[in-house]
């Protein structure tokens, strides 16, 4: 059965604050038309931010990369507020940020003038007792364009990937391009192999993760070794463990990987995935 998901009570649609069934757009809002916008989720653990500057610098990516003029530092307060206003700010939650280009007439070209749209709200997350899980996962072909480091609201791709996965009984879609793993529907993917950590590297083929990021952080602090190769699937016989990474993810070992109806990996070990979920615990629950 699918979790169940709510709509926040409040939100903030360009300079006010919302119910939700009175937060309204423009038909003609090119996100809503083009998937013409980009977004961002950032945690909060018990009240704290995680990583701020690192979600909102890569939202500024995202902006930067879609020409869209807009100084995504200057949402800070706004995301503090939505915590505040939703008694969040002591919990464990996430803020989701959206910029839309904004409302125009259609054209497939970029309109001169037009009025970004930003939309923010604070939600509660279950962000304890990651650890205490494992996931089943398959393997399918990465249909998904060539820009996938821009966290573009355009995610047809992966809602399609994620949607195969759940309905076949699978916790998440690992994609694969040409035989090599890229990262998941909705998460960033290491491997290991002989006490080395191998992960996509990063470029146009994934998402700059964030958490991503952070087990590499760990990793140099504890002198594992990182190498950002992508892995062949036919390679998964040499790989003793792997997990995802994500915002609310945080890091999830793989129990095995189904792949076009076969079995094609089975978790052997866990010893490293485990030492950085304590060490990400002790860095999020400071």
């Amino acid at each position: 059965m699918k979790p169940e998901k709510k709509y926040p009570s409040e939100v903030y649609l360009n300079g006010k604050w919302l119910k939700p069934d009175e937060a309204y757009v423009s038909v003609f809002d090119r996100a809503f038309m083009f998937g013409d916008g980009v977004y961002e989720v950032t945690p909060f653990y018990k009240g704290k931010a995680f990583k701020l500057k690192e979600h909102l610098k890569r939202l500024q990516y995202s902006l930067d990369q879609i020409q869209v003029a807009f100084d995504a530092f200057s949402l800070e307060n706004l995301m503090y507020e939505a915590l505040d206003r939703l008694n969040l700010n002591e919990a464990d939650a996430a803020v989701y940020i959206q910029v839309s280009r904004g409302a125009a007439a259609r054209s497939h070209f970029i309109p001169e003038k037009i009025e970004t749209s930003i939309l923010l709200y604070a939600f509660p997350v279950a962000l304890e007792g990651f650890e205490k899980k494992t996931w089943e996962v398959m393997a399918t072909e990465d249909k998904r364009w060539h820009r996938c480091d821009i966290k573009s609201t355009a995610l047809l791709a992966n809602v399609m990937a994620n949607e195969e996965a759940i309905a076949a009984g699978f916790a998440e879609n690992l994609l694969v391009r040409k035989g090599y793993f890229t990262e998941g529907s909705h998460s960033s993917l290491f491997f290991v192999k002989y006490g080395v950590l191998h992960t996509h590297p990063e470029g146009p083929g994934i998402l700059s993760g964030v958490t991503r990021a952070e087990v590499i952080n760990i990793c140099t602090d504890l002198n594992i070794k990182v190498v950002e190769k992508a892995v062949h699937i036919d390679e998964l016989v040499e790989v003793d463990e792997i997990f995802v990474t994500g915002t609310t993810t945080q890091i999830i070992p793989i129990s095995s990987i189904t792949h076009k109806n076969k079995k094609v990996y089975i978790a052997s070990k866990d010893s490293i995935t485990r030492k950085l979920q304590r060490i990400f615990i002790d860095r999020t629950r400071k």
